[in-house]
C-alpha cells in the first residue's frame, strides 16, 4: 500500500512541472499570431491544454480548431495610427508604418529605398538603359528586357488551358483565357460596356472624357488612339504598302485593302434588315440604317439644319463659308462639290452618259435627264 501511495505522490508532484513546461509552446504559437502566420493544424500541446486547463470533455477536432481561430480572429485586425488604414495582421501594419524618406519630386511618390527612387524617377526621364543585344530596342526595367528576349529566343512557357496557344508572359495568357470564359471584368461607369482587357477599356474611356492624346507632328489634328496616328501618318509620307493583287492599286492600310478587295469579288455580307438591301461595309449599313430611322446627328451650327451624314453637313456648310475647293482645268471655274465639277467638265468633253428611254436622246447631267422626261409625260 505505501508503495502505491508514493506512486500517486511521484505522479501528482509531477503534475505541475508539466503544466509550466506547456509554457514554451503557448509563448511561441503567439509569436507566431504576431507575424501573422497561422496553420490549420493544432499542435498537440494545443489538443491537451483545453482538456487540462478546463476539466472539460473532450471536444471534437473541429470544435477545437473553432475555439483557437476565434480566439487568432480577435487579434488580428490592426490600424494605422497615421491614417487610419486597418490591416489584416501586426507585419502587415508594421511594413505599412515603414517609414519612406525618398519622395518622387516629380508626382509625390514615396520609397522607402533610395534606389526605388531612382528606378523609379525613369518613367519621368524617360531613361531606358536596358539594350536589347538583338535588335537593339531599349527598355527602362531589366525586368522588362527579360521578358522581351522571349521573343528571340521563341520560349512560350505560359500553355493555354482550353486550347494550344501559348505565351511568353502570364499576363498575356490570363487575357486570352477570358475570349474562353467570357469574363469582362472592366466595366465602363458612363455608359456600362463591359471589356476583357484594361487597355480596351481605358481607350474605351477617351470616348467620353474626348481625351485625344496623340497628335500629329505635321498638321496638329490629333487622335485617340496611337494606331489612328500612325494610319493618318501617311497622308503626309505618301506612304501606301498594301498593294491589290487583282489591280494594283495601293492602299495606305491592311483595312483598306480588305474592304477594296469587295470590289473585286462583289461581296455585301452587311444586309439590312428593315429593306433587304446589301452593303460592303458595316459603317455604310450603319449610314444607311438612318433613312429607315430618320437620325439625323449632325447639325449645322449656322442654320440649325440637321443631315444624316457628317460628310453631306461639310459640303452644306460651304454654302455659308463660300468655299469652293473643285477647279476646272479647262476653265478655271470652281465649284463647291466634286459631283458638280464631274458633271461640268462634260461641258469641254462633249461626253453625254444620260439617254432617255423613251426617245434615245443623250444628255448632260442626270437633272437635264429629269427635266427632259417631262415632255414625255406631258
Amino acid at each position: 500500500m505505501v508503495f502505491v501511495k508514493e506512486e500517486i505522490e511521484e505522479n501528482t508532484s509531477e503534475a505541475e512541472p508539466w503544466k509550466i513546461k506547456y509554457e514554451e509552446p503557448e509563448t511561441c504559437r503567439i509569436k507566431h499570431e504576431e507575424q501573422g502566420e497561422f496553420t490549420e493544424e493544432l499542435s498537440e500541446d494545443e489538443k491537451n491544454h483545453h482538456q487540462v486547463k478546463t476539466g472539460e470533455n473532450p471536444l471534437s477536432c473541429s470544435q477545437t480548431k473553432l475555439n483557437v481561430f476565434q480566439k487568432r480572429g480577435a487579434k488580428k485586425s490592426s490600424a494605422s495610427t497615421q491614417c487610419g488604414k486597418r490591416l489584416t495582421n501586426k507585419y502587415n501594419l508594421d511594413v505599412h508604418m515603414i517609414e519612406k524618406p525618398h519622395t518622387c519630386d516629380q508626382c509625390g511618390r514615396s520609397y522607402t529605398q533610395k534606389r526605388s527612387l531612382v528606378i523609379h524617377m525613369r518613367v519621368h526621364t524617360g531613361e531606358k538603359p536596358f539594350t536589347c543585344n538583338q535588335c537593339g530596342k531599349t527598355f527602362t526595367y531589366l525586368s522588362s528586357l527579360k521578358v522581351h528576349m522571349k521573343i528571340h529566343t521563341g520560349e512560350k512557357p505560359y500553355k493555354c488551358s482550353h486550347c494550344d496557344q501559348r505565351f511568353n508572359q502570364s499576363a498575356h495568357l490570363k487575357s486570352h483565357e477570358r475570349i474562353h470564359t467570357g469574363e469582362k471584368p472592366h466595366t465602363c461607369d458612363q455608359c456600362g460596356m463591359n471589356f476583357a482587357r484594361k487597355g480596351t477599356f481605358l481607350t474605351h474611356m477617351r470616348v467620353h472624357t474626348g481625351e485625344k492624346r496623340f497628335t500629329c507632328d505635321q498638321c496638329g489634328k490629333s487622335f485617340a488612339r496611337k494606331g489612328i496616328l500612325m494610319i493618318h501618318m501617311r497622308v503626309h509620307t505618301v506612304e501606301k504598302l498594301y498593294i491589290c493583287y487583282q489591280c494594283g492599286k495601293s492602299l495606305k492600310s491592311k483595312y483598306s485593302l480588305k474592304l477594296h478587295m469587295g470590289v473585286h469579288t462583289g461581296e455585301k455580307p452587311h444586309t439590312c434588315d428593315q429593306c433587304g438591301k446589301n452593303f460592303a461595309r458595316k459603317g455604310i449599313l450603319k449610314t444607311h440604317m438612318r433613312a429607315h430611322t430618320g437620325e439625323k446627328r449632325f447639325a449645322c451650327d449656322q442654320c440649325g439644319k440637321s443631315f444624316a451624314r457628317k460628310g453631306i453637313l461639310m459640303t452644306h456648310i460651304r454654302v455659308h463659308t463660300g468655299e469652293k475647293p473643285f477647279t476646272c482645268d479647262q476653265c478655271g471655274k470652281s465649284f463647291s462639290r466634286k459631283g458638280i465639277l464631274m458633271t461640268h467638265m462634260k461641258v469641254h468633253t462633249g461626253e453625254k452618259l444620260y439617254i432617255c428611254c423613251q426617245c434615245g436622246k443623250s444628255l448632260k447631267s442626270k437633272f437635264s435627264l429629269k427635266l427632259h422626261m417631262r415632255v414625255h409625260e406631258s
